[in-house]
This record gives structure tokens, sequence and C-alpha cells, in this order.
């Protein structure tokens, strides 16, 4: 490599194309020739070229100028590319923009974002569902099915915490939709919404009842009974 060379190279520069529109351009509903144009102008632009003609397009591509003046115009129609009308030093230009493409891809990914967090939703109602079914050992009745669903949807407790009520409900031998929503009103009130927050809540709780359990046994005389579980929920 020679001198001339070298600065030629480093003259002409090098184009950043994000990894994220090379993934998902196909997605937008762009073809290989489509996506090939919206380069070719954005490494015009990056030049101080900003309204390329079809002609220089084509030069850099295996097309003809009929068949990027086509495609052009099907990128402004469909709202991939727009054309601007810029000022400097009070002379006015036309000017390629590629904020419609970026727009097109940020609602893309927000949607599919969307969609995925609403799959993973319903997957895991579904999880919460038959978890709650192999507890109670038989199908849910219409109106426990609806009581789930607004745990879920209107209350907005996390499936996680609606599992740990679950179990505490199995420990406590109080195996019923009633006693789960004390449960999830109880954690809602003192601020629980992790795993971790509810099993020590719940385990504060057991070692203050076993406490004051150990107290009537030492105040009564041949008072045997113990509290194992977490009733603390009971009327």
């Amino acid at each position: 490599m020679n001198r001339e060379h070298f600065i030629y190279l480093q003259e002409t520069g090098s184009m950043s194309i994000p990894v994220i529109l090379i993934q998902y351009y196909t997605k937008l509903g762009l073809t290989e020739e489509e996506f090939m144009v919206i380069l070719q102008v954005q490494s015009f632009k990056q030049i101080g070229n900003h309204f390329p003609t079809p002609t220089q397009l084509s030069e850099h591509m295996s097309i003809s100028t009929s068949t990027c003046t086509s495609l052009l115009r099907s990128l402004i129609q469909r709202g991939f590319l727009s054309i601007e009308e810029c000022e400097e030093n009070t002379i006015l230009f036309e000017n390629y923009s590629l904020k419609p493409l970026w727009d097109k891809l940020f609602n893309y990914l927000s949607q599919a974002q969307h969609q995925e967090a609403k799959e993973q939703s319903e997957e895991a109602e579904e999880s919460l569902y038959t978890i709650f079914e192999n507890e109670f050992g038989r199908p849910l009745s219409p109106i426990e099915c609806e009581t789930l669903s607004i745990w879920i949807d209107q209350e907005d407790y996390d499936p996680i915490i609606i599992k740990a009520a679950l179990r505490e409900a199995v420990m406590s031998g109080k195996l019923n939709f009633r006693y789960i929503d004390r449960i999830l009103f109880e954690w809602k009130k003192n601020g629980i919404k992790t795993i971790e927050q509810a099993r020590n809540h719940s385990k504060k709780f057991r070692q203050h009842q076993l406490k004051q359990t150990n107290e009537i046994d030492n105040n009564q005389e041949g008072y045997k009974r113990k509290v194992p579980f977490y009733n603390w929920l009971e009327s």
C-alpha cells in the first residue's frame, strides 16, 4: 500500500450501519435492492451529497437508473424515505431524510417488545392456572378463574407473588381463594412486591406467632397446642 492509496482510504472514510437495521430490514418489508438503495443514500449523505440522483446511486449498484428511480419512488411512497427542503447560508436545497425509516424501525421494535411481553404474560397466566388446579386437585370454578384473572389484570399482582401466596395457603392448611386473597391484600398493604420480601415477612410472622404460643404454653398449665402454620390472616 503506497502513501497516496492510504490517504485516499482515510479520506473516503467509512459508513456505520446499525446492526439492528441489518437484522430487521426484511421485517419492515424492505427487499435487498431497496435496502441497498437506502445504504447508498446514507453513504452519499455522509460525504456531503444529501440529494444524490438515481444515476449517481445506480452507478454504485448493479441496477439501471430507471430501476433505481422506481425504487426511490416506492420507498418515498411507502414511508421509508422523505424529501426535505433545507436551507444553508440562504441557499435552499433538497435532502433525503431517513427519519421515516428510523421511525418505522422504532415502531416495529416497540410492537415486537409489547407482543413478547404479552405472550410471556399469557404463558405465565396459563401456567398459574395449571399450578392452582394441581394444588386444588380439581379444575377451577368459573368464579375462581375470574378471581385469578382479577388478581393478574386488575390488581396487577405478579404471578410469582400469587404463587407464593398459594404456597402460604397450602402451608397453613387454608386452601381457598378467600384466604389467598387476604394474604395478597396484606402483602400489598405492607409494600411486598418480591418473593424474597414475602418470605422474610412470612418468616418474621411465624416467629412472632411461635413466641406468642410459647408464652401461652408457659402461662397455662397443661396447654399443649402449637401454632405451626402461617394463619395470621384468620378472622
